[in-house]
């Protein structure tokens, strides 16, 4: 009885070994494929429950997830033959698990190594075509984006799809950090230069043409005022002649006042007029006779 129920839960044991061997979890996060014999029979698997042939098949799993490579910084050689250093990193996943495990034995790290390599020499090429200037200050977004269009190209044949692509820095070594910012300093002096001289020759025409057009009306307003001047005299003048004619003795006393007021009586003033003269006339007789 006792051998009998020893037989039993060893045939239980036997039999939970063999279903436990001929069934595989893939997760979410996960991609899978299904071996027979070392030969790739099946690399389509949704995430859940399935089965296998035990010590036939076999299975290697891979990250479905978004992968990060962050390197060391590296030595580009910009068209001016000097060099930067690149610090970036690069998000990439699998994409094609049948052509990552051809292309990579499945080794991420040697995944690593290659995309690497890739990512380096597309940068290598787009560096060699820019200026330090263009690729710190003008071109990058263009260079990033030629450079991802180049790698994703050849890292789609190993089954890897470049998510993204980012540089963190840029630096010049210190032999030529120097005179990197030197250039751009008088690049900055010679813009500022020009700027300064269109400015002075804009103020110069805008003070010019301010002087014409004062000269304009200062001309135009003293020739207005002469003339309305000279048709104020007219008029005074016809005035007076009007008045003269009505009666001759009285505009000659008023006049005779107007230049006394104006001449006798007032602090340092001297005459030197014979008391005799007409212009006393009015003072000696009412009538100035």
């Amino acid at each position: 009885m006792q051998a009998r129920l020893y037989g039993l839960l060893a045939l239980l044991a036997a039999l939970f070994l063999v279903l436990s061997m001929s069934v595989f979890v893939v997760h979410e996060r996960e991609q899978a494929i299904k071996f027979r014999f070392g030969e790739i029979i099946n690399a389509d698997f949704e995430p859940g429950l399935h089965f296998k042939v035990p010590f036939v098949n076999n299975i290697i799993k891979f990250s479905d997830q978004i992968l990060t490579l962050d390197n060391r910084p590296e030595r580009y050689l910009t068209s001016e033959r000097k060099f930067v250093l690149v610090d970036f990193f690069v998000k990439w996943r699998i994409s094609d698990v049948t052509g990552f495990y051809i292309s990579t034995a499945g080794d991420e790290l040697m995944a690593s190594q290659r995309l690497f390599a890739i990512i380096t020499d597309s940068l290598r090429k787009e560096f060699a075509k820019r200026t330090i200037q263009e690729v710190v200050a003008g071109e990058r977004g263009e260079l990033m984006d030629e450079m991802m269009a180049r790698a994703r190209s050849v890292a789609s044949e190993l089954g890897i799809t470049i998510v993204d692509i980012r540089v963190k820095r840029i630096d010049l070594p210190d032999e030529v950090s120097g005179s990197v910012f030197e250039r751009m300093r008088q690049e900055r002096v010679r813009i500022a230069k020009q700027f300064r001289a269109e400015g002075a020759e804009m103020s110069v025409k805008i003070r010019a043409e301010a002087d014409r057009l004062r000269t304009v009306m200062l001309a135009e307003a003293y020739r207005d005022a002469q003339r309305i001047r000279g048709e104020g005299d007219g008029l005074a003048a016809a005035i007076y002649a009007e008045a003269y004619k009505k009666d001759e003795d009285f505009y000659s006393f008023y006049r005779s006042l107007q230049a006394y007021r104006h001449s006798v009586g007032t602090e340092q003033d001297l005459l030197l007029i014979k008391p005799d003269s007409d212009f006393f006339r009015f003072l000696k007789s009412a009538d100035g006779k």
